[in-house]
């Protein structure tokens, strides 16, 4: 049985999505795209993005991709007595809990995930939710009818 995970040309088209949409906005960002197994597939740093926000956006994607939900959902979940409070100091420190990332599927089936830092929380929201709308208009024009 194959694994359905993000192509590099998905990835690609979903950074070139988040780098508009972080230019639109004015936020320099790094961005990130992980594969269905959460390893890095491809990843972008704008000019003027801050260096310190590179490993974030990525372990945001690892970190949407490894619990299949959003950054802002998990990071929800993991307050002071909530059932998953101190999950940021699991899988080498990798673990973010604020906004940034968020799965991409295909129907309910988690092939990858995508993450960007750089901005304010809402604004690393904005690229990564515009990079995952235009993935699924693009499958979705090309959804066998």
């Amino acid at each position: 049985m194959m694994i359905e995970t993000l192509s590099l040309g998905d990835a690609r088209r979903m950074l070139m999505t988040a780098e508009a949409k972080a230019a639109q906005i004015g936020v320099p960002s790094n961005i990130a795209v992980v594969d269905a197994g959460g390893n890095l597939l491809a990843f972008a740093r704008m000019d003027g993005a801050w260096l310190g926000s590179i490993d974030i956006a990525i372990d945001k994607a690892f970190t949407a991709r490894a619990f299949d939900m959003t950054t802002e959902e998990l990071g929800a979940m993991s307050q002071p007595k909530r059932m998953t409070f101190g999950i940021q100091n699991t899988n080498h420190d990798r673990v973010v809990i604020f906004g940034g990332g968020v799965p991409v599927k295909v129907g309910e089936t988690v092939i990858g995930a995508i993450g960007s830092s750089g901005g304010t929380v809402d604004q690393d929201v904005e690229i990564v939710e515009a990079a995952l709308a235009a993935f699924e208009e693009e499958r979705s024009r090309h959804a066998v009818i």
